[in-house]
């Protein structure tokens, strides 16, 4: 692409890539001097030369005194990056049904299901689970990537004649503009609790990031949202776009009622603008009924007919590491799932309870991810000592924080229930599955379906608690251990 089809009244100059990290190699690109949360890009923009760039987009003042060298001055650094990677990249989500999804939990479920019931397996995937489209699936980048991979992604998913894509947006990804500039078409709010304080510093700028995708949205697009969470109508009311409802204790447009949840399965009823529908599904927990009817509100919204979805969702793919229910021969109920937050691990103690019979034991395997939020640390504690019988601490991506101290925090909510420290996570999913007998239930919280564990210097590869229990049932099976 030429510089001046990018930038008004610039040279007349093939520009063949474009990046924000100086230390990068390409040859031929603009180099925007972006300001991060510790690092500013104007600070490097003569390594970036020196790599390749022959055009400088800058917003404060710098030397501009380089041959062969184009400097542009703008008014807002951010901004006129993530416009220019979108008209770099051809405008990608214009040619795509784009699918938002935000919330504090269930984004990863909804995402996936909706990649999952979507036609023709035409829609993209970009969230904390993985990024897919058609045949390819390859690592997640972060929940919300960077406003150039997301531009590049969608782009990829166009050329391989993707016509949706389903992105989890994060409120991190949005306060730090990553979604600028992409079209979406509907968005979903699923629930607003207590996360990422440690990076808003507040309850209400945590909701007011998140509160900016509706008020972004155009007038032709979708806002679907929770009418059953305190900020379900909140979040939509300066929306310019078409809003619609879903819940089960407040009339919505799509309602769930007569539930009857099973250890493994759920049943219901929707109601439609007065049809009623029975489902049946394989989810469990009253949490994936929400989950469901916002994913069920989306694509009849979009022009599928309720009748055609419903087929699908007595047979549903399990959505890795999220409220992933792990067999065996011992009679044991296991659950995997990526809860890391209090209301998250509440919903998933609730479901426990359900299906532990009398007599029998909880045991919790969970951790608290190092620098991060450390106010929630006491109230997992609180919460596993409301619920659990049996509590096993350890790591959960402790970064440079000691394992022992993070557990010593989840501990101080610990008031009756027993507790042990263990802090290799597979030698604590090793004892947790070593002390169970059949029918308690053990939940493995915090990871889902991640195969690395971040530490102090670096991140790691990590088995991953899916398979770590498939592992150790295998050779309890075989009498290795």
């Amino acid at each position: 692409m030429l510089l001046n089809e990018l930038f008004e009244n610039a040279p007349e100059i093939i520009i063949d890539d474009i990046m924000a990290d100086s230390r990068q190699k390409k040859d031929n690109s603009i180099f925007f001097c972006l300001k991060g949360l510790s690092v500013d890009g104007h600070k490097f923009y003569k390594q970036a030369i020196e790599n390749g760039a022959i055009a400088i987009i800058y917003q404060d003042e710098i030397d501009t005194d380089f041959e062969n060298v184009v400097f542009i001055r703008v008014k807002d650094i951010a901004a006129g990056y993530a416009s220019c990677i979108n008209k770099f990249c051809g405008y990608p989500s214009k040619k795509l049904n784009m699918f938002a999804c935000t919330g504090t939990n269930g984004k990863s479920t909804i995402s996936t299901l909706l990649r999952q019931l979507y036609p023709d397996n035409k829609c993209g995937y970009i969230g904390t689970i993985s990024i897919e489209y058609g045949n390819v699936k390859i690592p997640p980048l972060l929940t919300t990537p960077s406003v150039y991979d997301l531009q590049y992604f969608l782009k990829k998913m166009v050329e391989e004649n993707m016509s949706a894509c389903a992105l989890e947006v994060s409120s991190i990804g949005l306060d730090q503009g990553r979604v600028d500039g992409v079209d979406f078409d509907y968005a979903i709010f699923t629930n607003f609790t207590h996360d990422h304080l440690d990076y808003h510093g507040s309850m209400e700028e945590y909701f007011l990031a998140k509160k900016k995708l509706f008020d972004n949205l155009k007038v032709d697009a979708c806002a679907i949202t929770n009418i059953d969470d305190d900020k379900g109508l909140e979040i939509v009311k300066d929306t310019l776009a078409k809003v619609v409802t879903y819940g089960i204790e407040n009339d919505a447009d799509y309602l769930a009622k007569d539930i009857k949840l099973y250890p493994n399965k759920s049943e219901f009823t929707l109601v439609y603008k007065n049809s009623e529908y029975r489902i049946e599904t394989n989810l469990v927990a009253i949490f994936n009924i929400y989950n469901l009817l916002a994913v069920i509100a989306c694509l009849h919204e979009y022009g599928l007919e309720i009748n055609e979805i419903i087929p699908q969702l007595s047979s549903l793919k399990q959505v890795e590491g999220r409220m992933e229910i792990i067999e065996s021969e011992f009679n044991y109920n296991i659950v995997v799932d990526f809860a890391h937050t209090p209301d998250g691990l509440e919903k998933v103690f609730k479901y426990a309870a359900t299906i532990t019979p009398k007599n029998k034991r909880i045991i919790l395997v969970m951790g608290s991810a190092g620098k991060r939020d450390i106010k929630k640390r006491v109230i997992f504690g609180e919460l596993a000592d409301k619920y659990c019988d049996m509590v096993i601490l350890t790591e959960d991506d402790p970064r440079d924080e000691e394992i022992a101290d993070i557990a010593s925090q989840i501990a101080e909510g610990l008031k009756n229930t027993n507790h042990i420290l263990i802090e290799d996570r597979y030698f604590a999913i090793l004892e947790a599955l070593d002390i169970a007998n059949p029918q308690d239930t053990i939940l493995i919280l915090g990871k889902g379906d991640e195969t690395f564990m971040y530490r102090e210097f670096s991140r790691e590869p990590y088995i991953g608690d899916h398979n770590a229990v498939r592992e150790i049932l295998k050779k309890k099976s075989e009498k290795v251990i």
